[in-house]
């Protein structure tokens, strides 16, 4: 990973695979709204001030971007590099920009100070309003079965949303620094999307990576939240992975990004079988995919843009799982479940999928959750399933349902 030349000292940047104790937790401690934070399994990023941001017009994402990135290298940026988000619509406004200056660092699991606690939430003073209310989102579940028992679709996935107002701001890097610490080996972000406006979370879910050839894709899909109790969270994550109605759904997701990936690369490699990933709060069906790209003019937003949207987001057909999705939610997703991350001029970068995130104001928050619905699906599981994700991000605020 290639870093801009005006790194500014202490922070002493390190390369990803060279740990050094406190270089990844000093980004993540100098975070300030406004800044753009990325830290993934791989390296932290820090990104300050804004070099040049990626315009909104009728060209394809991809397009913009390299277009944005040749432009600041034409302009004298060494090595720019582009952060930041990108919609579930594709064709609406992105929020991608190249930062002046961009700090590197080791990933926060190389960083043994990220074990450190933080101080936990203690306001008082928040209200939460559940958009639609859980009878609602049930009933809008029921309906998706009872269709996809008469033949329309296979697969949607459906959201719905929690507004948390408070009487004070929110304070953003205390909120991070819980979701980095929480779940250090996840993907955690805060980017600006708007004035005033933060998208920030803790993803378990890479849509692709690009490094050189190397092509590599981690479908999610298939999900049960996890217990307290040691002996009742084994038997869950057991019991997911013998899930008929789970491995289906997975399966269903790791087909599109295998035929999808097809297109730009060779030799992919495609377990049999999935294994799990945990979160704090859920456990996942996994599969890692991965390739060789065919050409080396392919850039990682290129491969994210022909995945985008999997059915782990959307559903499957995907044109009729968007139409149900506009009927049955009753908001605008924005951001949430389109995709956030970097990307250089050399067509490296890391691509994750926008979930378990929220988009904060100075006193409103507005946190997403979702789930697959399949002909097998429970309304009152999926329902309880969304609960266990807001979990991710109402722990970091203190707040609950």
């Amino acid at each position: 990973m290639s870093t801009a030349p005006q790194v500014a000292a202490p922070r002493t940047t390190a390369e990803p695979g060279h740990p050094a104790v406190g270089v990844a937790t000093g980004l993540l401690n100098s975070y300030v709204p406004g800044a753009r934070f990325l830290g993934t399994p791989t390296r932290t990023l820090l990104g300050e001030g804004v070099h040049s941001e990626v315009p909104h017009d009728q060209r394809p994402p991809a397009l913009r971007v390299a277009a944005t990135l040749a432009e600041a290298r034409a302009a004298g940026h060494a090595h720019p590099v582009v952060m930041g988000a990108i919609p579930f619509d594709q064709d609406a406004p992105a929020a991608l920009a190249v930062p002046a200056t961009l700090h590197t660092a080791p990933p926060l699991t190389a960083d043994p100070l990220v074990a450190l606690p933080t101080d936990p939430p203690s306001r008082t003073d928040l209200t939460v309003h559940q958009e639609p209310a859980p009878a609602h989102y049930s009933a809008a579940v029921a309906d998706a079965v009872a269709r996809m028992w008469k033949g329309e679709f296979s697969k949607v996935v459906l959201a719905r949303t929690l507004r948390v107002d408070a009487d004070a701001p929110f304070d953003v890097p205390a909120m991070l620094q819980r979701l980095a610490r929480r779940d250090p080996s996840g993907y955690t972000f805060a980017l600006p999307t708007g004035p005033h406006r933060t998208l920030l979370g803790a993803s378990p879910e890479l849509l692709v990576s690009r490094h050189g050839s190397r092509v590599v894709a981690n479908p999610l899909a298939g999900s049960v939240p996890r217990s307290d109790d040691l002996a009742e969270d084994v038997r869950r994550a057991a019991t997911l992975l013998e899930s008929a109605k789970d491995l289906h759904e997975h399966a269903v997701v790791v087909n599109a990004v295998q035929e999808s990936l097809a297109r730009h690369c060779t030799g992919l490699t495609v377990p049999a079988k999935p294994t799990l990933v945990r979160t704090a709060t859920m456990w996942h069906l996994s599969t890692t995919v991965t390739g060789t790209l065919r050409s080396p003019d392919t850039t990682s937003l290129e491969l994210a843009c022909a995945l985008h949207p999997t059915p782990a987001v959307c559903g499957t057909p995907t044109d009729t799982a968007r139409r149900i999705i506009r009927e049955s939610e009753p908001f605008d997703r924005g951001f949430f479940t389109g995709m956030v991350g970097w990307g250089d001029a050399d067509g490296d970068g890391e691509w994750v999928v926008t979930i378990r995130c929220a988009e904060a104001e100075p006193t409103s928050l507005r946190l997403y959750a979702g789930a697959g619905v399949v002909a097998a699906s429970e309304p009152e599981a999926e329902t309880a399933e969304t609960a266990a994700k807001f979990r991710t991000f109402l722990g970091a605020v203190g707040a609950q349902l």
